[in-house]
């Protein structure tokens, strides 16, 4: 780990992390007795990557992020995304949430160490699953992780159930970004160059809130204004360009 400033820099904000890998994916901790945790995910072009969960020494942050042998895993293939549970208290579960092939969640021990606890898959073949482009916790409801996939869909999980409460087809190309505005409203982007917004009393319909003016331009990422949940930012490709919009 090397600090970047000077030496005689008593309180470093700063941290450089060289990684073994190529870095794809990253999440910091909600837990308030785990604010500076980092998980980070490789991007490595064969099935076998890895995530690490990086610590920072609080009561010597000049020591920098600390990688713990027991706090890394194997993954297969390049995780999409990478996401603790959204609840900040020390009671809620110490999950790590990733995506690729499958949505995947991890238990954080608190003797140290990772363990595997549920593979999340709605496939009806066993040998095939769409890839996950992306996935968001509901940090209103943090039983629900939303989900979307290559194959248009977007997927609604019930992780204390380890089950699928609903999926719908989402959009006419494959669907790149989800997120979720309240319990039970979430917007996702794709391919198609939509932003469409989904409301689970009504699993039948959504609402295009908008559509790219220029032809076979995707659009890649979403986030919500978590303090005004009217507002969505979506970011189109190339990425340099990027929308607010409000609706009621």
């Amino acid at each position: 780990m090397e600090r970047l400033g000077s030496e005689n820099q008593k309180n470093p904000s700063v941290y450089n992390y060289e990684a073994p890998w190529q870095i794809y994916g990253l999440a910091w901790s909600a837990r308030s007795d785990k604010r500076f945790r980092l998980a980070v995910g490789s991007f490595i072009e064969e099935p076998s990557n890895r995530v690490q969960i990086l610590t920072l020494n609080e009561e010597n942050p000049s020591l920098g992020f600390r990688r713990d042998p027991s706090l890394q895993f194997e993954h297969t293939y390049p995780p999409t995304k990478l996401m603790f549970h959204p609840d900040p208290s020390s009671v809620s579960p110490d999950l790590l949430a990733t995506s690729g092939d499958f949505l995947r969640l991890w238990e954080v021990g608190g003797e140290g160490g990772v363990e595997l606890k549920a593979v999340l898959n709605n496939s009806k073949s066993s040998e095939f699953s769409a890839p996950l482009t992306s996935f968001d916790w509901n940090d209103a409801e943090p039983r629900r992780i939303g989900s979307c996939s290559i194959d248009t869909t977007c997927t609604v999980w019930d992780v204390e159930r380890e089950a699928v409460e609903t999926q719908l087809i989402a959009h006419d190309k494959e669907v790149y970004d989800i997120a979720w505005g309240e319990a039970g409203v979430f917007g996702s982007v794709s391919a198609d160059g939509s932003v469409r917004i989904f409301d689970l009393r009504d699993k039948e319909h959504s609402t295009i809130i908008y559509e790219s003016p220029f032809p076979d331009t995707p659009l890649l990422r979403l986030a919500w204004n978590k303090r005004d949940p009217r507002h969505t930012f979506p970011s189109p490709f190339p990425s340099f360009l990027l929308s607010t919009f409000s609706f009621t």
